[in-house]
């Protein structure tokens, strides 16, 4: 076969570090789309971008040839970093060391669109430490609660 095709898109997840709510109204809509340039500058372009005041959720779709990983990397470092320049309040600014990545098949794209665009909705009734661990959960990842929180 002489062509590499591949379509995968991620739902990722992080909080600010401490889970401190930091992003609010003045940053938000330029947050998303300062972290939406940086991922379509890396070939992965994002579906919908939201947040509310302690973490952010992603879908995009994961470059045929970036890793997950980088994607984080680039994405956390430079949001952070632009975010430092918003004002004295974000000087201190720093996302949380860890972050959630699941897999969104084709046919579950548009219910991961809806559950991202109602975040403020959603977190009136549950905390992020609530949806994290049931994400983590129903994805059957098993990890340690005492190194999950930063």
């Amino acid at each position: 076969m002489p062509q590499s095709l591949a379509r995968l898109h991620v739902h990722l997840i992080f909080s600010t570090k401490d889970r401190e709510p930091l992003l609010d109204d003045t940053v938000r809509d330029s947050l998303h789309r300062y972290m939406a340039s940086v991922l379509k500058n890396l070939g992965c372009p994002a579906v919908l971008i939201n947040s509310v005041a302690d973490h952010v959720h992603i879908l995009f779709e994961l470059g045929r040839t970036v890793a997950v990983s980088t994607a984080v990397e680039e994405v956390k470092k430079t949001s952070s970093k632009w975010l430092k320049t918003q004002g004295d309040g974000f000087a201190g600014f720093a996302w949380q060391a860890g972050y959630g990545a699941f897999a969104v098949s084709e046919s579950n794209i548009q219910a991961v669109r809806e559950y991202v665009a109602s975040q403020q909705e959603h977190h009136r009734k549950k905390s992020f430490q609530e949806e994290y661990r049931a994400f983590l959960e129903r994805n059957r990842v098993v990890f340690d609660e005492r190194y999950v929180w930063d």
